[in-house]
């Protein structure tokens, strides 16, 4: 297994999140970042110790000596930061949701097929021990035919007009940011394919939605969802069977415990696996397994899971009347 030598598009919050994720991951070698201007990329470079610092995105996918690139940006750049990485031959961990909407998503998904470049969305979620132990023990049959599926992530988050999340011209608002989490779970556990999707919304002043609603109906399954800025949750899931029960922790996305339960709510088996580094160490470890091993795409976060999720999320807008800046 060689070290993997890393770059950073972007040097926002989730940069820095991840970027202290890479320090503590043996493996990973923090060897570039690249900002709008050289003064940010230097500052960011000093700071998590990066060998090199790049001015501008463009003069960074120039390097070679780059094995994968981590777009850290807005959403509303991620098409073509993307892009701009497999246009000059570099492997690809873009930030969810990896794209605004279906037919970006579809193109970049094209361009690292052509480039046989590897992409993956950066659904940290999917790669972490409790909630592959909560798949296999769905799999194995340990709660029977799971039946419902409730999963919510809410924040309060004061209004902002300067902040990505209210501004359309990010590709702002709880969909993509939020939504994306306990929807993607859904998917997981029920089916990609839900035979029904019903679906409200909260439009802010902005044009953004502030909070929404989901419910997925399968065949003999449902799944609630709830997501948004406007409301405090505990966001738990729970995974409901006829035989049995599993719980996440608090916020189910990035906790480290999970549970399963009998069909008398008694305590089946408990898993608690805590952090090693700060809980992004997991998918880097599965982005290094990917390119070690000549993969272009993960067997965790596979392509069409994410164009699962991206397709209802286009539904949503849809039925909302929703449209990002640039959209038809």
């Amino acid at each position: 297994m060689k070290d993997i030598n890393w770059a950073i598009i972007g040097t926002g919050r989730i940069a820095h999140t991840f970027a202290e994720g890479l320090k503590g991951t043996q493996g990973a070698r923090l060897y570039a970042v690249g900002s709008r201007t050289p003064q940010r990329a230097k500052q960011f470079a000093d700071e998590f110790g990066f060998e090199k610092a790049y001015g501008s995105y463009e003069e960074l996918v120039k390097d070679s000596n780059i094995d994968v690139v981590y777009i850290a940006t807005p959403m509303s750049s991620h098409y073509k930061d993307t892009m701009l990485c497999l246009e000059n031959g570099r492997n690809v961990l873009c930030e969810k949701s990896a794209a605004l909407n279906g037919e970006e998503l579809a193109k970049m998904l094209d361009k690292a097929k052509e480039k046989e470049l590897f992409f993956m969305e950066a659904m940290w979620m999917k790669c972490r021990p409790v909630y592959l132990k909560a798949l296999e023990w769905v799999r194995a049959g340990r709660i029977g035919t799971p039946r419902y599926l409730k999963a919510d992530f809410c924040n309060l988050v004061k209004y902002d007009k300067s902040d990505r999340l209210f501004a359309p011209e990010c590709g702002g608002g709880a969909l993509l940011d939020l939504t994306v989490y306990p929807l993607t779970f859904a998917l997981d556990f029920l089916g990609q394919k839900p035979e029904e999707i019903v679906s409200c919304t909260h439009i802010g002043k902005d044009g953004v939605d502030l909070s929404n609603s989901l419910i997925l109906k399968y065949e003999n399954a449902y799944a609630s969802i709830d997501a948004g800025f406007e409301l405090p949750c505990i966001n738990r899931a729970v995974i409901s069977g006829d035989k049995g029960s599993i719980v996440f922790a608090d916020w189910f996305f990035c906790c480290c415990e999970v549970t399963l339960y009998d069909d008398n709510t008694e305590v089946i088996e408990r898993l608690e696996i805590p952090n090693e580094v700060n809980g992004y160490e997991y998918e880097i470890r599965e982005v290094h397994k990917c390119l070690n091993g000549g993969l272009k795409e993960s067997v965790l976060v596979p392509h069409s899971s994410t164009t699962a999720v991206m397709e209802i999320m286009d539904k949503c807008r849809e039925n909302w009347g929703m449209k990002y800046p640039g959209e038809e």
